[in-house]
Parts: structure tokens; sequence; C-alpha cells
């Protein structure tokens, strides 16, 4: 017989191990400059973007949660634009939102969304985590995301940015390839964005600090 005390101990580790994460690696806090370094956190290889059961369109012209108006917004190139905003599933950390290249978007919890929608992300806070914009009038294509919670919002240079469920939209840098999500709890304020606008908590590195930005010219 296996004595009491054992059997709680066994039991004990068992509901432990229940709440593991499978497969989340935590990621080393390497100090200043460097950013979360969560293992194989890429798309699976040969996995292709799951997206929600909506239909794909072009989003409708946003005006919930938009703060846009009439603002002479500059105008800015193709490279600079973010043209697509598409729901795929990655390796590990599950639903994502992704531009058209394939990188993954951020929300950050110093943005604000109500009485206004408020992005605080700005000078080189932004060349860390650049903003997903949009020229006025132009609407990305949507894939897996619904048009209805898609937005935008004026920035303090006048650009206007992709919001969504009111939630300004970033990539980051330390993100090197498409399927990337290492500024997942950068800071503990910035996490990946889910289709529905909410953050993805499914792997949760340990809080760590951003990579420098870019020197100018960069």
């Amino acid at each position: 017989m296996i004595p009491e005390k054992r059997k709680l101990m066994v039991v004990g580790a068992a509901i432990a191990a229940a709440f593991v994460l499978p497969g989340c690696a935590p990621a080393s806090n390497a100090g200043a400059g460097s950013g979360a370094q969560p293992v194989a956190n890429t798309v699976e290889e040969g996995a292709e973007a799951t997206p929600e059961p909506t239909v794909s369109a072009e989003a409708e012209a946003p005006e919930a949660g938009s703060a846009a108006g009439d603002s002479g917004a500059p105008e800015l190139g193709d490279e600079k634009v973010t043209s697509e905003l598409n729901a795929a599933a990655v390796k590990r950390m599950g639903e994502t939102v992704q531009n058209e290249d394939g990188f993954v978007l951020y929300r950050f919890d110093k943005d604000k969304t109500k009485p206004d929608v408020v992005s605080n992300c700005n000078d080189d806070c932004a060349k860390i985590w650049p903003p997903a914009v949009v020229n006025k009038g132009d609407k990305p294509k949507l894939e897996g995301i619904d048009p209805a919670k898609v937005g935008t919002v004026e920035r303090k240079d006048g650009t206007l940015q992709l919001t969504l469920d009111k939630w300004p939209l970033y990539t980051y840098i330390g993100d090197k390839k498409p399927g990337d999500w290492k500024g997942q709890n950068v800071g503990g304020t910035w996490f990946v964005v889910t289709p529905e606008g909410k953050k993805n908590l499914t792997c949760l590195p340990p809080v760590s600090k951003p990579v420098a930005p870019p020197a100018d010219g960069e």
C-alpha cells in the first residue's frame, strides 16, 4: 500500500502539471536591449493560416472607434502602410493577427480606448513598435477579422493607425521573420492581439525589456 502522505504528494504533482502550458517555452530575461526570445515561436513549418469563420472582405468604412476625422493625414508610400489584417494561428501561441507580410500584430496596455481612442506609443517607442498605419480612405483587406471591429485613430504625427476592437495595432522590430512573437509580454504591457482584439495569453514568457530603437538613418 502507498502511504497516505505519498498519495497526496503524487496527486498534488499531477494537478500542478495539468496547469503547465505544454510547448510554451519561457524566454530568458536577457536585460536591456534584449526582447523576449520564446523558443520556436514561429509559424509551424507547412502550417497555414486558420482564419476565424468570417468572410474575407475589405474593411468597410470604419466609423466605430475611429478618431481620424478630417485630419489631413500625410500620404504614405505603399511600403509604409498596412494593406491586410489576417487571422492566423502560430505554433505555441495560437490565434494571432498578421499583416500582409505575415508579421504578428500587438496591442499596448498604456493605450486608451475610452472615452476616446488614443495611441500613447510615439517617438522612440514607435521606432521599436511601428504602428500599423493606412492612408486616409484606404481599407485593408481582411481575412478572418470582423470588419465591424476595425477602425482608425489619428496619431500625434497625423498618420492614421489601424485599430481592432478600438485597440491600436503595432508590429515589433524584434520580430525578425513572419510568425515571430518575441514582443509578447515585453515590459509587461505588450501582448499579441487576437482576431477579436483581445490579449492572447496562451503563452506568457517572463517580462522582458524591448530591443533598442534603431539608430537614426537605419
